[in-house]
């Protein structure tokens, strides 16, 4: 497996500093939060893109995905979503990048079978976009679809290659899911692993990986015995909680957390 890290923990480090980062540490990829705070977002010029692209490129460290906010389960009309999610999958397709993340963004007025009918619309009407383009659309468990079942309601749904699933292990675990569970349902259609570490279910401040309650070790092991080779992405969300410590600081110290899982799984 090979490890990156979001720039959800380093919130506005201009992109030459983010590369730095991930040489210094020994990481090997960057999942970029596509936001218009952040250095790179869809309102990029051709030129600013074809920068960063070759930031990347000069630095030997590859995007893994763009972390976006589009909400495919969301109330309303369809087009702004997929306006959004264009422009997204445009910006993925320049800078080099695999993959987008979604997320699915449901209210609490809907049912669960109107949110998953209408991610799966969205998501259906957009596939082949992303296909033209070499980019694939991953659903991330969260929010209104915390679980990989409640993923998988929508992706068994829309049945297309190009659109598969993030697996935030935070979230899975707080909606009760055992990694084995989460693994077993995602497989099929999975991009990549965010990985992550809190204090408990009702404090969700980002810690050092291996030093809260997340079963980092468990997640690690069940991919693992089943071979998978793909992303290991920390993500931590130092944006959300700007009182936690510094990422850099903890960078090594987690890289080396996860080498010594993925050795103990081997």
């Amino acid at each position: 497996m090979k490890l990156a890290f979001s720039t959800l923990g380093v919130p506005g480090l201009p992109l030459a500093d983010v590369l730095r980062l991930a040489t210094a540490h020994g990481y090997h990829g960057i999942e970029l939060r596509a936001h218009p705070e952040e250095p790179v977002h869809p309102g990029l010029s051709p030129a600013e893109r074809a920068d960063a692209a070759a930031a990347f490129k000069a630095a030997g460290v590859e995007v893994l995905g763009l972390a976006g906010y589009v909400r495919v389960a969301a109330p309303g009309d369809d087009e702004p979503v997929l306006t959004e999610l264009r422009a997204l999958l445009d910006l993925a397709r320049d800078l080099g990048a695999p993959a987008v993340r979604v997320l699915p963004g449901g209210d609490p007025g809907q049912s669960p079978e109107e949110a998953d009918a209408t991610a799966a619309r969205r998501l259906g009407t957009a596939a082949p976009y992303a296909a033209d383009l070499g980019v694939r659309i991953l659903l991330e468990t969260h929010d209104s679809h915390r679980t990989a079942a409640d993923a998988m309601r929508v992706l068994g749904l829309v049945g297309h290659r190009q659109v598969g699933a993030l697996w935030d292990v935070m979230h899975t675990w707080l909606g009760g899911e055992q990694p084995a569970e989460s693994f077993a349902a995602l497989s099929p259609h999975l991009g990549y692993v965010q990985v992550k570490d809190i204090a408990s279910a009702d404090d969700t401040t980002p810690l050092a990986l291996g030093t809260g309650v997340l079963p980092l070790a468990d997640c690690v092991e069940v991919l693992s015995r089943h071979g998978w080779d793909g992303w290991l992405c920390w993500e931590y969300e130092k944006r959300w909680h700007p009182d936690a410590a510094p990422l850099p600081d903890l960078l090594t110290p987690g890289r080396e957390h996860l080498a010594r899982l993925l050795n103990e799984s081997a």
